[in-house]
């Protein structure tokens, strides 16, 4: 095993644009009796993260998380995983075996105002960050806690993480090309946008609270 056994801590920092996404258009993205829940009439909540984990954490590297819907299942509340890149290959390795999460190798240009993710010789989005309009970090140390869901063969994992961040508002656009694997989500223009400064992330070792076959 070359990566870290969980749970993975991770510090840098985090971009964040939320989304309002068509339950009709997420549904071919999320497992069929995992049930989408509404925010508004017919469209959930997702959107793209965006992450620099640097010198502190269990593995340094960045990562791209695609999110097509907020999903319940049974009494568990969470984010399904559709697509996640990083360019690490033991961060790949560990997110698949010990999570299964569908991790894919990326390239990341990472400047103080754009975020470009590449695979190969396609773009899979660029990140532009305009201006702040409000800065929390002086008034501001949140701590935060959400559940994700994922898949390893046939079981159903559910997993915890925390994370304390000095947040600011942004004003931001968010670029997906045709060609972008993730790009039938039609994600548009977020209804906010989030830049994440000294974040601390704790990701959990996930539970299996189901089997596919009974799903």
């Amino acid at each position: 095993m070359s990566y870290p056994p969980a749970p993975w801590h991770l510090t840098g920092k985090a971009l964040i644009s939320l989304h309002q996404i068509s339950i009709e258009v997420s549904r071919p993205f999320i497992p069929a009796k995992l049930e989408i829940i509404p925010i508004l009439p017919r469209k959930s909540i997702g959107g793209v993260y965006l992450a620099s984990y640097q010198a502190g954490s269990v593995l340094e590297y960045h990562e791209l998380i695609v999110v097509p819907a907020l999903v319940r299942y049974q009494q568990h509340i969470g984010f399904w995983v559709s697509h996640i890149y990083v360019d690490h290959e033991d961060s790949i390795r560990g997110g698949r075996e010990i999570w299964g999460l569908p991790k894919e190798f990326a390239d990341f240009k990472w400047k103080n105002s754009e975020v470009l993710v590449t695979q190969k010789d396609r773009t899979l989005c660029v990140f532009s960050r305009q201006s702040e309009w409000l800065n929390l970090t002086k008034l501001w140390l949140p701590q935060f806690r959400g559940s994700s869901f994922s898949r390893k063969e046939r079981d159903l994992l559910s997993f915890n993480s925390q994370f304390k961040v000095n947040p600011s508002f942004i004003s931001a656009s968010l670029m997906i090309p045709e060609e972008s694997p993730f790009s039938a989500l039609n994600l548009g223009q977020g209804f906010l946008a989030c830049s994440l400064n000294n974040l601390d992330l704790t990701v959990n070792a996930p539970q299996s609270i189901s089997t596919f076959s009974s799903l």
